[in-house]
């Protein structure tokens, strides 16, 4: 069997992200770029001021309080008319342009209107500035052609304000994944359903649907596939149209396991089954290429902590490599162990668990649960405890691994 680490790589091997797509500006948060971006203008576009007050010439400001002559106010929106020369200023707000002949703006708090027969004037008290001061020039931060940002930049809510600024509203971005969900079994029914004897609802595949929802895939729910030959093929070829399926259930060694087979048949090569991990050694892997394109599928076990647990250490980082992300699948940390955990048998073992900062430091706490389809008790778990394969015995305070479900900024 592989590891969790050869099943990851040979997963990742040769995914590659998504094409661009031309994608509108409100549309792409959370999005990769697909192309480097240039400005096709000068940030700031003049030279502005970065305060409320008054543009002058520095020779004027060599008295104990020297009176000015205003020409004009100037706000942010308007153009000056008229160029500073000595004895003259004109009063400007915080990021209008400055006139032409500006050395420096000095600030309000150090002026005085005064009144006059001859027009405004301005009485500034003596000031030590250096030329530009309180003035950011034309193209500081950007000028027109320089790169602003990169191909594979994750955009944020400051990359959109970047990428208005510099008149970008229809920007390509890498295609968003494409999922589809397959829950399998004759005992499943609808969420939405009374179950009779021997059934139970479907609860696999709408936590699968939620957690590529969560990563920025685009879902489709392929409902629930009988355990028959014919069904399952006809529900496989459709989900092969997504970059990738997840099947829910069917891959292990019961007489009704006929996950792998109607892969097969539906030309999806099988790159492996069984990982050494615990929960989800039955998990299967393939891809199949159509039409240009590569769909990789998954096969999980049936067991939600086995669906869960494979889903955030494979599903995840693939989702994540097709979408462009750099970084892929769950933030590691380390914390230490509350309680005794009992390890058991040769397997390393993915424990969903409570994971808790604690003053300088970070606490984990596995999730105890009354069997594998306790989902009330996974409600209570944000992270997956790692727990080394063997036979021992992990005490309190122990320093263990932990993957976040969610990254603790988000």
């Amino acid at each position: 069997m592989l590891t969790v680490d050869e099943a990851l790589d040979r997963i990742l091997a040769e995914a590659r992200p998504l094409p661009g797509i031309a994608t509108p500006l409100d549309e792409t948060l959370g999005r990769v770029l697909a192309e480097s971006l240039t400005s096709d203008i000068d940030s700031p576009p003049h030279d502005k001021s970065m305060v409320d007050g008054y543009a002058v010439k520095i020779g004027d400001l060599d008295q104990e309080e020297v009176e000015l002559q205003v020409n004009e106010e100037i706000t942010a929106g308007q153009v000056p008319t008229l160029e500073i020369t000595a004895g003259t200023a004109s009063r400007v707000m915080t990021g209008a342009p400055v006139p032409v002949g500006t050395e420096a703006v000095v600030m309000v708090e150090q002026t005085e209107q005064v009144e006059s027969d001859s027009g405004q004037r301005v009485k500034v008290i003596r000031q030590q500035l250096d030329p530009g001061a309180h003035i950011m020039a034309q193209g500081t931060s950007i000028r027109r052609g320089d790169q602003v940002l990169q191909a594979g930049t994750r955009i944020r809510p400051l990359e959109i304000g970047l990428l208005a600024e510099i008149g970008q509203t229809c920007i390509s971005c890498v295609s968003i994944p494409r999922l589809a969900v397959l829950s399998t079994g004759n005992e499943l029914v609808p969420a939405g359903d009374i179950p009779a004897a021997g059934q139970i609802r479907n609860s696999n595949g709408p936590m699968l649907s939620a957690q590529a929802r969560r990563c920025q895939a685009d879902v489709v729910s392929l409902g629930i596939a009988r355990d028959d030959r014919e069904e399952l093929e006809q529900r496989i070829a459709v989900g092969l149209d997504a970059d990738i399926l997840v099947l829910s259930g069917g891959v292990s060694a019961g007489v009704l396991d006929l996950v792998p087979a109607a892969l097969a048949a539906q030309g999806v090569t099988e790159v492996f089954h069984k990982v050494e991990l615990k929960p989800g050694k039955p998990l299967w892997y393939g891809q199949a290429d159509r039409h240009d394109r590569r769909s990789h599928v998954f096969g999980l076990p049936g067991n939600p902590v086995s669906s869960l647990v494979c889903f955030e250490l494979f599903v995840r980082p693939l989702i994540d490599r097709l979408a462009g992300r750099s970084r892929s699948g769950m933030q590691s940390r380390q914390a230490q162990l509350k309680g005794h955990f009992q390890q058991r048998g040769n397997r390393p073992t993915f424990h969903p668990a409570y994971y808790e900062h604690v003053g300088q430091g970070a606490s984990v706490e596995p999730v105890r649960w009354q069997g594998s389809a306790d989902q009330r008790a996974l409600t209570t778990a944000n992270c997956l405890a790692y727990f080394s394969a063997g036979q021992r015995e992990f005490t309190p305070g122990s320093a263990i691994p932990v993957f976040l479900f969610e990254a603790e900024d988000d």
